[in-house]
Order: structure tokens, then C-alpha cells, then sequence
């Protein structure tokens, strides 16, 4: 009932009923003053619309891009006899020879070739124009055939310069790439079934990532993905995500992405493990500073600077939330500010006077005015039957 110093060594201030807070205040509401809102250090922000980007960070492990292998198999059966070749991850490029084979059959195709070359010059000098072409037309099969069992142009022209069969034929690969596997050792026997060579183009990879469940709403086909590595600190690359996996492993409630990066230079090797973030634009949405939102967790509600310095608590529905702002679904309009530092005091300061506002006694109707006279008149001497309300801390 008067200033003083409380136990625990907090300054007692007297509140009156003509010090309350004022009738037009809404329900909740807090009236400070500039001079206190300073002292409370206390912040406002403006509600509004901004472009945001949902980032997803996940790890993610590089590996081979499956479409970009290829098999290097024979078409006819027959035994090594150089591999040029000879170890795994050497690098090869188009057209470099792999190994050499000797076939009996690509052997007899050979002299089928040359036996068609000679008719042809023989029967050119006819003159009959279906026999002359009959030659041609032979000689074009017979090339033709070998072209099917992988001789090169280079290798017929050497052909029909020598006219004489090539006994070893040399086999080239057919793509730029890595020796993923190799199975071509000297003298060994090889038919169409055996594969002999299996080689990766690497300057492109997939990577795969693990999401947990209750984030799978957040992946889409075609989102932009950056990936980042500690081995490379200054470097960056961007790529997309591709597939998802439809199953959901069941020991780590994961589901598996995956993205598809460009690797000039190759920097990323099958195996490393690597940092992604999945970005996908949320549009342009209303939001507050995520410190603005006290989250009860049943219920959200922020503080609405309404000038004058009073301040409305006001409920709200709260969406994602993205680095430092939150997305406001209902509650907000674009423009009205609300506090961002000292909101915690302020709802401090919102229950108290809620609560001191419900355990003030109902007033009768016809004596509603005289309710608040009395704790003045205690001032100019009041009588013993009317005293001021006790005083509170204010924290």
C-alpha cells in the first residue's frame, strides 16, 4: 500500500486504480512509456511480403552417373593377344587402342573382303553395265559385314592397300572415360558374352542424398541443388535433382534424392562425401522476424506496436520458417510493426495485468463511478473502510 523495498530486495511501486490501465486499451494490452520502452530496450519491425527460398541441408556422397558406362565387348570369339590397356581408373579417350585380337572368323571375313575387292576390278572391265555393277554391289556387302564386327575405316583402307588379311585386329575404345573394370589379359580367350572392358565418362557424377521422412515434402524433381565439399573449400557447384527414390529406408526413416552435378575437371570422385543444400523458392509471402513470435507451443502470438505506446498481444498462425523470418499465414496485416527485442517483458508485463484485471471484484452497475473515486479521495484522507489496492511488483 506504499513504495518501500520488498524482500528479495525488489523497489515495491504502489499501483492505484487511477494508475491501471486505461479503458481503451484492448484486452491484454500494455501501455510503456517512451522513456521506459528505452530502458527495456525494446525493438519494432514492419510485417512484410518477401521473396523467400526454402534451403534443405543434407550430406550427400558422390557417385557414378549410371547412364555414362560402357561394356567393351567382341563380336566373334577369339584370344587376346596385346592389351594395350592394362590397369583400372587408367584414363582412355575415343579411339585409343584398348587390345589386339586374333579371330579365326573376323580372319575369314578379311578374305572374303579381298576376294570381293579383286572380283570388282575384274568384272569392272566388263561390258555388261549388271555385271560391272554386280561386283560393286559385292564388294559394298562384303565391307559392309566387317563394318558390323567393329572394323574401322582406317582399318579396311590398310586392307585394301595390303591386300592381304590382317591377322591381329586391333579393338579402340569407344569413349573418353576411366577403366572402371578390365578383363583383357594376354592370351586369354574371349567370345561376345565376355565383357572385357567396362569404362566411365566422369565428367559428369550423381550424387545421393538422404532426407529424413518428415522433410519429403520439402524435395522436388528439377530443384536447384549447391554442393559444397571441405576438401575444396573456395569451390561450388550447381546441379538439379533428378530422382527420388521411391522407398523409404526403414533402419534411418530416409528417403534417398538424386542429383546430377557437371565435373569439369574432375574434381568430384566416386565415394567423396560432399555437403548439399536444396533450395526451392517459396514466392513472395508475409513474414516477421522470427524473434517476434512467442510460441507457447499450442499458440503463437507476437506484439503489435499501436502507437502512443501501446502494445496489442495478438494471436497468429505461423507457417515455415526461414533463416530469420517466419512466414505469418493469419493474424498480421503487410505494415503493422510488431516488437522484435524485449517481447518477453512485455508479455510479462500483458499477465500481470490480466491477472490483476480478473481478480479485481466486480463493481455494481449504479456504483460504477465511485469505484474509481475512492482510492483518490484516500489521498485527500479516506476513510478507514476504503483502502488503496495493494502494491505489486513490477518485473
Amino acid at each position: 500500500d506504499k513504495p518501500g523495498i520488498a524482500p528479495d530486495g525488489m523497489k515495491l511501486v504502489p499501483v492505484y486504480a487511477s494508475n491501471g490501465p486505461s479503458s481503451s486499451l484492448p484486452p491484454g494490452g500494455v501501455e510503456i512509456s517512451p522513456a521506459r520502452q528505452q530502458l527495456m530496450g525494446v525493438t519494432t519491425a514492419p510485417a512484410e511480403f518477401r521473396a523467400l527460398d526454402k534451403t534443405l541441408r543434407i550430406v550427400g556422397r558422390v557417385a557414378i552417373d549410371e547412364t555414362r558406362l560402357v561394356n567393351v565387348h567382341v563380336k566373334a570369339s577369339g584370344w587376346i593377344q596385346k592389351v594395350f590397356v592394362n590397369s583400372t581408373w587408367q584414363q582412355v579417350k575415343q579411339g585409343e587402342p584398348l587390345f589386339s585380337l586374333f579371330s579365326p572368323d573376323l580372319l575369314g571375313m578379311e578374305q572374303e573382303y579381298l576376294l570381293a575387292l579383286r572380283a570388282r576390278d575384274s568384272l569392272a572391265q566388263s561390258s555388261l553395265p549388271e555385271v560391272a555393277t554386280g561386283g560393286a554391289t559385292l564388294l559394298e556387302a562384303a565391307r559392309r559385314r566387317l563394318e558390323l564386327w567393329d572394323f574401322t575405316d582406317a582399318q579396311l583402307q590398310q586392307l585394301e592397300l595390303d591386300h592381304k588379311p590382317q591377322h591381329d585386329i586391333t579393338f579402340y575404345a569407344p569413349a573418353d572415360g576411366y577403366v572402371l573394370e578390365r578383363k583383357a589379359y594376354p592370351n586369354q580367350y574371349v567370345t561376345p558374352e565376355t565383357e572385357i572392358y567396362k569404362l566411365v565418362d566422369l565428367s559428369a557424377v550423381w550424387v545421393q542424398g538422404d532426407v529424413y521422412e518428415s522433410e519429403a515434402a520439402e524435395v522436388r524433381l528439377g530443384q536447384e541443388a549447391v554442393l559444397s565439399t571441405e576438401a575444396l573449400p573456395n569451390a561450388a557447384w550447381r546441379g538439379r535433382l533428378t530422382f527420388i527414390y521411391p522407398d523409404v529406408k526403414p533402419d534411418t526413416r530416409t528417403l534417398t534424392v538424386r542429383m546430377e552435378f557437371q565435373n569439369p575437371g574432375l574434381k568430384l570422385k566416386p565415394g567423396m562425401f560432399v555437403n548439399l543444400e536444396l533450395h526451392r523458392g517459396l514466392g513472395r509471402r508475409l513474414t516477421v522476424p522470427v524473434d517476434a513470435v512467442l510460441d507457447s507451443g499450442e499458440r503463437q502470438r507476437v506484439f503489435v506496436d499501436r502507437g502512443n505506446g501501446v502494445f496489442e498481444p495478438r494471436q497468429v498462425k505461423v507457417g515455415t520458417r526461414e533463416g530469420d523470418y517466419a512466414v505469418i499465414l493469419s493474424g498480421l496485416r503487410a505494415g503493422e510493426r510488431v516488437v522484435t527485442r524485449a517481447n518477453f517483458l512485455i508479455d510479462s508485463e500483458s499477465n500481470l495485468r490480466e491477472s490483476m484485471a480478473g481478480m479485481q471484484p466486480e463493481q455494481p452497475a449504479s456504483g460504477a463511478h465511485a469505484g474509481h473515486a475512492a482510492p483518490r479521495s484516500a489521498e485527500k484522507g479516506m476513510t478507514p473502510e476504503a483502502k488503496p489496492p495493494a502494491a505489486v511488483h513490477h518485473h
